[in-house]
């Protein structure tokens, strides 16, 4: 993706990450839903061409979402898709393939709340090793006169029991479902994207006041930076925090002056 799809892709990834980092949303459930507008948008060509069309008000096409889809999936699905449509997008087609990548990731994001993650980045690779080693089963896989339910009951025999929850989920997902890719090229794709979320951290912060834009991305940054990781925040606000601002991640808390603390662990860490 170039440009203002990029851009429009990254806001998508930050409002999914928001949603699922909460426990009351149910991820998988919610990368099945984003999986079944992708393949809407993937067949109706006139309707992809409407909600990326640059002419038309960005609120018209995200009420158009709401009243085609509203009942159909859960309010995150459809505010996610809603403000997907607002967007601004190089190409139409890109509003679909950033709709999948948000139905993956929000597999990852199951995968992570149940500690799975590692293990599903490990067994995309060993898959992805096993297709590239065996032809026969790559046949099969691809092969365009296999009916949808012969490979899903094929995937099944093969990682049902054997692998994660999401690995099957993801891999019968891109076999039954390629929209154009080689099966290599989406597995290694999907390698890629469970590596990122493995590479992120989640920090939640609490401040006494509402953090600027400017503050946030300084924060982050400077947690980035201390982690070494790229830092997911979880904001909220409470009056009457302990010295105006409280950081957790994963077990760590720092409490007080945050930039007092921050400069003290740089100069730990540099000494």
């Amino acid at each position: 993706m170039n440009g203002a799809s990029r851009e429009a892709l990254a806001a998508g990834r930050e409002r999914l990450d928001a949603l699922t980092d909460t426990t009351s949303v149910d991820a998988a459930a919610l990368a099945d839903e984003l999986a079944a507008v992708t393949a809407l948008l993937d067949r109706e060509a006139g309707l992809r061409r409407v909600l990326t069309d640059p002419a038309k008000a960005a609120e018209a096409k995200a009420e158009l979402v709401r009243r085609l889809i509203g009942a159909q999936v859960s309010g995150e699905a459809a505010d996610l898709v809603s403000g997907l449509a607002r967007a601004r997008w190089s190409q139409s087609r890109d509003l679909v393939d950033a709709l999948e990548v948000l139905a993956d990731i929000a597999d990852l994001a199951a995968a992570e709340r149940t500690r799975t993650l590692d293990d599903v980045e490990d067994e995309l690779f060993r898959f992805g090793r096993i297709v590239a080693s065996t032809t026969e089963l790559r046949a099969a896989l691809t092969d365009r006169t296999a009916g949808v339910a012969a490979k899903t009951e094929l995937l099944h025999r093969l990682l049902g029991g054997r692998a994660k929850p999401a690995t099957e989920r993801l891999v019968t997902r891109l076999v039954t479902v390629p929209r154009g890719r080689s099966l290599e090229a989406g597995l290694e794709s999907l390698s890629k994207l469970a590596a990122e979320r493995r590479d992120r951290l989640v920090a939640t912060v609490t401040s006494a006041v509402p953090l600027s834009e400017t503050q946030k991305r300084r924060l982050g940054d400077a947690l980035a930076k201390l982690y070494g990781r790229r830092m997911h925040l979880n904001l909220d606000v409470d009056p009457e925090v302990v010295g105006g601002m409280r950081v957790q991640v994963g077990d760590e808390v720092i409490n007080g002056s945050l930039a007092d603390r921050l400069d003290d662990a740089g100069r730990r860490m540099a000494s």
